[in-house]
């Protein structure tokens, strides 16, 4: 808030109870401008909601001699003009830097590509670019919002990859109404960068894109929202076996949602060697003979499930060793969590509402994870796509393979050190910027061992 307010003794201490009254905590006071008998301060306060923020300012307001100029979010604060900018690598100081970099230098760079098109990968930002796709269909968990409304999602996604693992993105949202110009967008758009990251694109519409255009282009094609997801969910759960003394071939996984997210961590989970994986929609569970199924379920029905368990959540759970929600908050209730076999793993990673409140699973649950960052164990992809695409990048690989995201998962678990392996520490932080770099080399590694590498 940018406050006024008169220059007398104890006018400062009358701002801050009100402010506190109301509930708001003071976290910096700085000194604006002086207007002869009157001062005007920057507060910046911490408040829950924007309920809270129209209170904090009705109380301040209400002081004598004090007028509110204003009060501006800080999160919109952080996004005005955008939280990215293209900046130059080679500094141009006089006509030979000018020379060299654009006409007449860059001329014999253009040649030497024309002749040989794989040094594009060389001489260019193709080298080190990620492209951010989206169509707006399923932005966060709010909904189709559109390309607009999306753009600050991917310029946040572009910030991750530069932030964490050195990688040059740029968000492309596309104001398009079918997978056909989708995908044909951004093949036209391909040339310039050297993977695609998918994201925030509707299920099942999804599947189709990725799968296209994986067949289409040469550089790498990776929905986020699919894969970064169950790569982590894995590393957690390599991890939280650890501490409950159990083995991925002995498990009965149960998983309530099966939009991108749960696909993808279905089959993650098969290619793990999870033996029994039961998916849930809406209607129950996934089965073969179920008529109401889409492709990417029916998949699910037909390789999963192998006692044909019908029925809803409440049924299926009894006997179940890990419990996986990527659907919305309150779908688990503490009653279910005693039918489950012992020493269940619970992975409950709605946002921002889970599944099910670590508190609600208390004494009951042996390892806990959600994608909160309020709460141990958080589930975030951040832990997987930068380091995914700086392995791939660095390798030059044309596509990113089952293997590679097995290495991913592998290379995030080995994060936390055996020794400090516990319930509530199953999975880095996603400030650990060393997790990145383990994932990277692993990727890369496994891209040589897949033949997947562009010659040289």
């Amino acid at each position: 808030m940018r406050v006024e307010q008169d220059d007398a003794p104890g006018m400062l201490g009358r701002l801050a109870t009100a402010i506190g009254d109301a509930g708001g905590n003071i976290s910096a006071l700085d000194i604006v401008e002086v207007r002869g008998p009157r001062i005007v301060r920057d507060v910046t306060v911490f408040a829950v909601d924007e309920d809270h923020v129209q209170r904090i300012r009705a109380a301040v307001e209400a002081l004598p001699g004090v007028h509110v100029e204003s009060a501006r979010d800080r999160t919109f604060l952080m996004h005005e003009r955008g939280k990215i900018e293209v900046r130059s690598r080679v500094r141009l100081q006089n006509r030979d830097d000018l020379s060299m970099a654009y006409t007449p230098g860059v001329a014999r760079v253009c040649r030497a590509i024309a002749e040989n098109p794989g040094d594009v990968h060389k001489f260019t930002i193709k080298a080190n670019t990620v492209a951010v796709v989206t169509d707006g269909t399923a932005v966060l968990g709010l909904g189709s919002l559109g390309p607009h409304a999306a753009l600050p999602v991917m310029e946040g996604k572009a910030q991750l990859f530069k932030e964490f693992a050195g990688v040059d993105a740029f968000p492309i949202c596309l104001d398009v109404s079918s997978a056909d110009e989708l995908v044909d967008t951004v093949v036209r758009l391909a040339p310039v960068f050297g993977g695609i990251n998918l994201e925030d694109i509707a299920a099942p519409r999804c599947f189709e894109v990725e799968g296209r255009l994986c067949e289409l282009l040469d550089i790498p094609v990776f929905h986020d929202d699919q894969h970064g997801t169950a790569v982590v969910v894995l590393a957690a759960l390599e991890n939280a076996l650890k501490v409950v003394g159990k083995e991925m071939t002995e498990l009965k996984v149960v998983i309530v949602g099966v939009g991108a997210a749960g696909v993808a961590i279905t089959k993650m989970l098969l290619a793990a060697g999870v033996p029994n994986v039961i998916g849930l929609d809406r209607k129950g569970a996934l089965f073969p003979g179920r008529d109401d199924l889409d492709a990417s379920k029916q998949w699910l029905a037909d390789h999963t499930n192998p006692e044909h368990r019908k029925g809803s959540l409440h049924e299926v759970l009894p006997g179940a060793d890990v419990f996986i929600g990527v659907s919305g908050p309150g779908t688990l209730q503490r009653t279910d969590l005693r039918v489950m076999n012992d020493k269940p793993i619970v992975f409950a990673l709605a946002n921002p509402d889970p599944e099910i409140l670590p508190e609600d699973a208390e004494g009951l649950a042996a390892v806990m994870a959600t994608g909160r960052s309020d709460y141990p164990n958080q589930i975030n992809n951040v832990l997987c796509f930068p380091g995914i695409f700086r392995g791939a990048l660095d390798a030059g690989a044309r596509r990113i393979t089952e293997n590679m995201k097995l290495a991913a998962a592998r290379a995030i678990a080995s994060a936390v050190p055996e020794s400090e392996l516990s319930a509530s520490y199953v999975v880095p932080s996603v400030f650990n910027r060393h997790v990145a770099e383990l994932v990277a080399t692993a990727v890369a590694q496994q891209a040589e061992v897949d033949g997947v590498v562009r010659p040289s």
